[in-house]
């Protein structure tokens, strides 16, 4: 897939979506709050975006290639790591609430019903995902399966509940997962 080239205001209005529904949500972030904090016109927004659903979309576009390219970077060119290393890297850079998982997670949860091409990408970028961690955890040991990979995603995803519920997260897991699978 060719990359995404947006002009950089286009990409400004992005950029601060991103914050906004990062941190407030989906639906609780209108057109009118967005158009507000980017300073720009409602007549400027559909300019550019046509609508809520397409902005959303695009900006879960924009974050989810953010998020491949420090994937493919930890998964195909650090050559120095193991596979156990690298998983752990993917692990933590996919729980962290302030990464760039969070919205691509949030999205799976909010947008299925009013905005169904949103959730689409990240649903997309989830197989993706698995399927990296399916080809680090081969490495390992042969003898795994496609749904241990979808047991790692469900263990960052879990991670990221845990953190919103208690403010805190035991990185114990991971660890005890790896020691498992080797």
């Amino acid at each position: 897939m060719p990359k995404i080239v947006l002009p950089t205001r286009v990409l400004q209005v992005v950029n601060k979506s991103i914050e906004l529904f990062h941190y407030n949500g989906f639906h609780l972030v209108g057109v009118d709050r967005i158009v507000k904090e980017c300073e720009v016109t409602k007549a400027t927004f559909y300019n550019y975006f046509h609508s809520k659903e397409r902005l959303i979309e695009i900006c879960l576009i924009v974050q989810k290639e953010r998020l491949k390219e420090k994937v493919v970077s930890v998964v195909e060119y650090d050559h120095d790591t193991n596979a156990i290393d690298k998983l752990k890297k993917l692990y933590f850079l996919h729980a962290d609430l302030d990464g760039l998982y969070y919205l691509l997670f949030k999205a799976i949860f909010e947008t299925k019903n009013n905005y169904p091409n949103a959730y689409t990408t990240a649903v997309r970028y989830r197989t993706w995902l698995i399927n990296e961690i399916y080809s680090l955890l081969r490495a390992l040991n042969a003898d795994v399966s496609f749904t241990d990979a979808k047991l790692f995603l469900y263990m960052i995803e879990g991670t990221i509940i845990q953190g919103l519920s208690l403010g805190e997260v035991d990185e114990r897991v991971i660890e005890v997962f790896l020691r498992g699978m080797g």
